[in-house]
């Protein structure tokens, strides 16, 4: 009960004023002095339970159009550590200070801005509580908007402005409190702290610890402002496959408007994704297809809204990667455009929040892609202290003047309802949900359910699961890994904290993990008992070591390996296997970083080692590079077949300053005979403004390099404010 008492005692007042500040970091205006500091800021990292020894202070102002935070902090040495000069940078291995706004006092959902010791900005939206680790999947930095923020140092003393815009934020007109809470990292001293005392436990971020901030005056209506962000795009390159010239430009563009104090409005006219960084390659082991993660920035923008639901391992309903991303004939990920779309999100009131998406696609006969109209419409109602309810509709429905045939039903839909429960000190989180699918084939046994729990305490973690998803559950627009299984998961961790100057804790887990068939009289087709131990050192370096007590049974062929010699394993035999695996981090913030992590054992009837890898290192705060290394070896005595698989990745960031920016991907993979280059030059001339040039090679790496396709990439934004 501590930590509750102290973080809702924790007050601060906003003092109005009628002027604006000039944001230069040297705070010597008049107003300033209307508004008195506050302190008394808690440590932690690496410890939760004394004040923070170098303090950190703050003080609030607004006017009718912007809030002004001043924050002034003592850190380690003049000798501040920033990684990179380019926004939206992480603050685990930053110097820096972050401000969490939550608005509705809602415990739920809050606004993120963040400043680095060279003023360098970042801003980012939180969701579910911020239950996730920082950059989880309650964190979503593509957020942008327009606010200023500058610093200034003497000796180890840093001095931050920030300005942030009223209608940047969306907040209830009629109150006079918001919540609030501020942290720092002091990547010298190896420690953060926090204004708002939060467990050691729980992100850095939760939004069940904060203090709150009273303002003088009710804030009132916020300026509703208009932006438009147009866009104009080319391309030319060499089809070298097709041995013939590609070429394309583009126009288009996005619009935001504010619908009241709590909604936006997105529109989208043809937009263009060619900036976007291209997806990882990966090796897939597994049976089952591998979740992508959403790199586009229109889709990331308030995702929790529609991504929430469902389990997102297995049985997410509603996957964005869905929409604007297809395969041609031989199986390849293509490009699907998008048309038009639009998408209003937002807080209709305290406890309330809906989400509406529509995107239309156009068809692809050479693909045999048809055109689609693309719905989500999804609502978030309060309950209790944080929980919430949530309805999702999903629909997926050919356009009537298509007339591709294909194996495509006339339509898709979904309907579902997830319960999520999170307790006010979130050592209890959990969600139960029931989703039914519905298609133009008219089938039955077509629904997906389940339940997860988990118990997070100081010492113990207790994690509980299960799910069932129906022979023919479907959703277009969802990732689901299999279909007609039930699966359960059960896991329990014990911490040790350990005072010691080198090791922070030691986590001792177990876990067991298995899938039956209902249709196959409850047959069972994988099970896994693990032992895991974590030793979590004070410099933020992790050592782990896995046991794993594997059984599979092959409902069909399967071909790990992949290759034109290699059998596939025969469908209807079960494999008993054991493996190790051992990882370990090194500490993150220093400018060299490596993580190494290997597994030895068997695989199925036969065995396996691996090395994955991946060193990186930093000049700071303008050059960064780093490559990822796997390496898998598989033999199947049994069936004489073996397989060396290779994946490579060196990548290189060079920051110029805070405008201009320059990395480059390289990526060679064995099991695809592919080698990538993907080099990318982003100039942000004006406020969220943009050029991109991209240039991108591709690779046949049979015998020798041969190469597949080349081009060159231009796309110029601007950020209207109307």
């Amino acid at each position: 009960m501590l930590f509750i008492e102290l973080s809702i005692g924790q007050t601060a007042n906003a003092i109005f004023i009628d002027s604006d500040i000039n944001v230069d970091g040297i705070a010597d205006e008049s107003e300033w002095d209307k508004a008195k500091f506050n302190s008394e800021f808690w440590q932690y990292f690496p410890l939760d339970s004394i004040k923070a020894p170098d303090q950190t202070k703050f003080k609030i102002l607004y006017n009718n159009e912007n809030l002004y935070v001043l924050i002034v902090s003592d850190f380690q040495d003049n000798r501040y550590v920033v990684s990179s000069l380019k926004r939206d940078w992480s603050s685990r291995n930053n110097d820096s200070m972050t401000l969490v706004l939550d608005t509705f006092n809602d415990a739920t959902n809050a606004f993120l801005f963040g400043i680095s010791a060279e003023g360098v900005r970042r801003e980012g939206l939180i969701s579910n509580g911020g239950n996730s680790s920082n950059r989880g999947r309650d964190f979503s930095f593509s957020w942008d908007v327009k606010w200023e923020g500058e610093v200034s140092t003497n000796k180890n003393i840093l001095i931050a402005e920030l300005k942030i815009p009223l209608s940047s934020l969306r907040y209830d007109d009629k109150s006079a409190k918001w919540r609030i809470n501020i942290y720092k990292t002091d990547i010298g001293k190896n420690m953060v702290s926090s204004w708002a005392k939060i467990p050691r436990n729980l992100s850095r971020a939760s939004l069940a610890f904060m203090g709150n901030l009273n303002f003088e005056k009710p804030l009132g209506k916020s300026k509703a402002p208009i932006f438009l962000i147009p866009y104009t795009s080319g391309l030319t390159g060499n089809d070298f496959e097709d041995q013939k010239g590609i070429s394309s430009f583009g126009l288009g563009g996005d619009a935001k408007l504010s619908i009241g104090s709590g909604m936006v409005l997105d529109l989208t006219y043809n937009p263009d994704f060619s900036q976007v960084e291209v997806d990882d390659q990966i090796i897939n082991l597994t049976r089952f297809e591998v979740r992508l993660p959403e790199k586009r920035q229109f889709f990331l923008q308030n995702s929790d809204l529609f991504s929430s639901f469902g389990n997102s391992y297995s049985a997410q309903p509603f996957f964005s990667r869905r929409i604007g991303v297809a395969k041609d004939l031989d199986g390849n990920t293509i490009q699907n455009k998008i048309i038009v779309g639009a998408r209003l999100s937002g807080k209709i009131n305290k406890n309330l929040r809906l989400g509406f998406l529509n995107m239309i696609t156009d068809s692809d006969p050479e693909n045999e892609i048809s055109s689609n109209n693309n719905t989500v419409v999804a609502l978030q109602q309060k309950m209790f202290s944080r929980s919430f309810l949530g309805l999702i509709f999903i629909n997926r429905e050919k356009l009537e003047e298509d007339e591709i045939e294909n194996d495509q039903a006339e339509f898709n839909r979904v309907l579902g309802i997830d319960y999520n429960l999170q307790s006010k000190d979130s050592k209890w989180v959990g969600k139960i949900w029931y989703h039914k699918s519905y298609e133009s084939k008219n089938v039955k046994n077509n629904f997906s359910n389940g339940l997860w729990l988990n118990y997070n305490s100081r010492k113990n973690n207790l994690f509980l699961s299960s799910r069932q998803i129906s022979d023919e559950f479907s959703s277009d627009l969802g990732f689901i890994r299999r279909t007609g299984i039930k699966s359960h998961f059960i896991k329990y961790g014990h911490r040790l904290w350990i005072d010691s100057k080198r090791i922070r804790s030691i986590e001792l887990s177990q876990q067991l993990y298995f899938v039956d068939t209902p249709n196959l009289s409850n047959l069972i087709t994988d099970r896994n008992y693990e032992t895991q131990g974590v030793i979590s050192f004070t410099n933020q370096s992790k050592f782990e070591l896995t046991y794993n007590r594997r059984y599979t049974f092959l409902l069909d062929d399967f071909d790990p390996v992949g290759g034109e010699n290699s059998i596939p394993l025969p469908s209807n035999n079960g494999f008993f296997y054991n493996d190790f695996e051992m990882q370990f981090s090194s500490n993150y913030t220093k400018n060299y970083y490596f993580n190494f992590q290997t597994t030895i054992g068997q695989f199925y009837s036969g065995n396996r080692v691996s090395f994955n890898t991946e060193l990186s290192y930093r000049i700071q705060p303008k050059f960064s590079g780093s490559i990822k290394f796997r390496y898998d070896d598989i033999y199947f005595p049994s069936i004489y077949t073996y397989g060396k698989l290779f994946l490579i990745g060196p990548k290189l960031e060079y920051t110029f300053n805070k405008k201009l920016f320059w990395n480059t991907f390289v990526q060679y993979s064995s099991k695809s005979d592919n080698l990538g280059i993907n080099s990318r030059l982003q100039w942000r001339f004006a406020p969220l403004s943009d050029l991109y040039l991209v240039y991108n090679d591709n690779y046949f790496t049979y015998d020798n390099l041969v190469p597949r396709v080349r081009s060159l990439t231009f796309k110029l934004t601007y950020w209207l404010n109307i």
